[in-house]
């Protein structure tokens, strides 16, 4: 059950993970399955876990005042999906957090201090300083690419970095996650599909 996260700790960092490490793990992470459209986190909750997917998929979204959802993150296997504000600042969350397929995950809570604890692993330490890192980057580019590029631009971004969600996610939350309108992703990828066909 736990093949998964520790071959993902063990190529995320340099430090191998002890007996004893590996017992704290199991102890602390709670398995839990989710339903296609089942919320792992409603906005208004407290965000009580850090998530590990296994398998499936999740959104992270809002929805303004017109209904209209905005996708902030999208999370497939061997990620990680929580509101971290909420989560360190026990603080109601803005977001929700729904599996978009039938979906699995490992559930790091904060209460009783699980969190710290495998926080303190060196390993585990180590792979979520790299995972900030690599976050921040993506967070600035992903920044940097809306505000500086065309749509069809970002959807080639997209094609390349993370592939599976172009096969996994459909198109109107694909469009909700670059920030372009459903009418707007048909144009580029219809355009897109005749070029290559040429």
């Amino acid at each position: 059950m736990f093949t998964r996260l520790l071959n993902y700790l063990s190529k995320q960092s340099t430090i191998p993970l002890s007996p004893e490490d590996i017992r704290l793990i199991e102890k602390a992470f709670v398995p839990k399955k989710f339903k296609k459209k089942q919320f792992l986190l409603k906005a208004g909750d407290v965000c009580k876990y850090i998530c590990f997917i296994e398998k499936g998929a999740t959104r992270q979204y809002t929805i303004d005042e017109k209904g209209n959802e905005h996708v902030l993150n999208l999370s497939i296997e061997n990620w990680w999906t929580s509101d971290r504000e909420s989560f360190h600042k026990f603080i109601p969350s803005i977001y929700n957090i729904d599996a978009w397929e039938e979906t699995d995950v490992l559930m790091l809570p904060k209460v009783n201090g699980w969190y710290d604890k495998v926080n303190a692993i060196p390993a585990f330490g180590e792979m979520r300083k790299r995972l900030d890192d690599a976050h921040h980057i993506a967070m600035q580019r992903r920044l940097l690419t809306s505000i500086n590029y065309a749509a069809e631009y970002r959807y080639e971004e997209l094609m390349i970095k993370y592939p599976e969600f172009i096969k996994r996610f459909p198109q109107h939350i694909i469009a909700s996650y670059l920030g372009i309108s459903k009418e707007t992703l048909s144009r580029i990828r219809n355009k897109a599909l005749k070029n290559r066909a040429l």
